[in-house]
């Protein structure tokens, strides 16, 4: 017979020991436990309470009053039982769960804000750098072949095969020509013609910083034309051009290479695509569903068509005489056409550039990236062709710059409360 002491005065009675485990038979003084566990609490009418140490036979009996000290959650199961056993476990299980998804999430919107980031970077380098080509090569062809009508028609002509080559091998949807189509394109393709060939003539008379000065006034011209037509604009907005119009007045009078035909075809240039833009507005207004890329496609086309019979009969019987001395003048006749190739691929690019930027970002950006552009341009071509620039000639370039970019401001806020989108 083996008699323990597990509680004072409190005699505990085993049956005769063997290697097997009995149960204890009785309990005199349960009180002693702070918080009897379930399996004490519980008993039935026909049993005595039974605690079945099976599980932690083996460790120090002053274990045994620890355990059974600590409340757990075995207790809340008895005490509710309609709280489910591992429902805190399920629970735990779906947090953990969420918040790989959310981070996932996070991830995911952060990697599509990089990759939509590069993209812009990518269009507006392009942009950039493709109008920048253009005007240097452009100007560089001007220089020994002073024949703007012919060089703006073959412009045309290379940015025409480029959209029927796009066409052709399905690169770019092609859009449904009816003849309301080709009817409500011929006023906006006259006027883009007109703004060409006048930007070309002046290219061919003055410096290209001086061209691209004189055309950051077509924001002036905007402004007048549209509000004849009945268009309103704010305050700001006619204060944004007076700063314009000083700039460009400035400019002109300081300008070292200032010549009344390159000024003149500048003004002409903005005229034109002014109204191109305000005529396009009213006449394409059910051909909505025509991209601007594929619209501008055709507008080369047709501009083609009006300019080319023209340049004919004002400058074709002097082609072949200036072409030799062209030749004469830089040596090769390859370089002479890749000069003539670039400015006809990089003027169509650097103009579809801009068309798929605009598709990318908002009315505001773009022309933020407009007016940067012209800076951009400006201060290359002064570098390449080292253009004489006297101090009062670059502040009035900038205040002209200045103005253009308050002006992009003000009209793009407007279209945004108003509830445009600019095309």
């Amino acid at each position: 017979m083996l008699t323990l002491n597990l509680i004072p005065s409190s005699p505990v009675t085993f049956s005769k020991s063997t290697h097997q485990y009995y149960p204890i038979k009785r309990i005199q003084n349960p009180k002693n436990f702070i918080y009897p566990p379930a399996f004490l609490s519980k008993s039935t009418p026909h049993s005595p309470k039974i605690c079945n140490f099976n599980k932690i036979h083996g460790h120090p009996f002053g274990k045994i009053q620890a355990l059974c000290s600590k409340r757990t959650h075995f207790s809340d199961i008895h005490e509710n039982p309609s709280r489910k056993p591992g429902s805190h476990v399920l629970k735990a299980a779906a947090a953990s769960e969420s918040n790989p998804e959310g981070e996932a999430e996070a991830a995911e919107v952060a990697a599509k804000s990089k990759a939509k980031t590069l993209q812009l970077a990518l269009v507006f380098g392009f942009w950039y750098f493709q109008n920048i080509v253009f005007n240097i090569y452009n100007k560089k062809a001007l220089n020994v072949f002073p024949f703007p009508w012919l060089l703006a028609s073959f412009q045309l002509f290379a940015g025409s095969i480029w959209m029927l080559a796009l066409w052709s091998l399905k690169l770019q949807p092609c859009p449904k020509i009816t003849k309301p189509f080709i009817v409500a394109l011929l006023g906006p393709a006259l006027f883009h013609t007109i703004g060409h060939i006048s930007a070309c003539v002046s290219f061919s008379k003055v410096a290209v910083s001086f061209t691209h000065v004189i055309k950051s006034s077509e924001p002036v011209f905007s402004v007048v034309f549209s509000s004849f037509l009945g268009d309103s604009y704010p305050l700001k907005v006619w204060l944004s051009i007076v700063p314009i119009v000083l700039g460009c007045s400035l400019a002109a009078i300081t300008e070292v290479s200032f010549n009344f035909q390159g000024l003149w075809g500048a003004l002409i240039s903005n005229v034109g695509f002014v109204l191109r833009n305000i005529y396009s507005k009213k006449s394409l207004q059910n051909f909505k569903e025509v991209n601007g890329l594929n619209l501008y496609g055709w507008i080369s086309i047709i501009s083609l068509l009006y300019l080319f019979p023209v340049a004919v009969i004002v400058e074709g019987s002097q082609w072949v005489q200036g072409y030799h001395k062209a030749i004469e003048t830089v040596g090769k006749a390859s370089t002479f056409y890749i000069w003539v190739l670039l400015s006809g691929i990089f003027y169509h690019l650097y103009n579809q550039s801009s068309y798929e930027a605009l598709d990318e970002i908002s009315p505001l950006t773009f022309s933020v990236g407009n007016t940067m552009k012209r800076v951009v341009v400006i201060v290359s071509t002064v570098v390449v062709f080292r253009n004489p620039v006297r101090p009062l000639n670059a502040l009035g370039s900038g205040i002209a710059i200045l103005g253009t970019f308050l002006y992009s401001q003000a009209t793009a806020k407007k279209k945004s409360t108003g509830g445009e989108k600019k095309s």
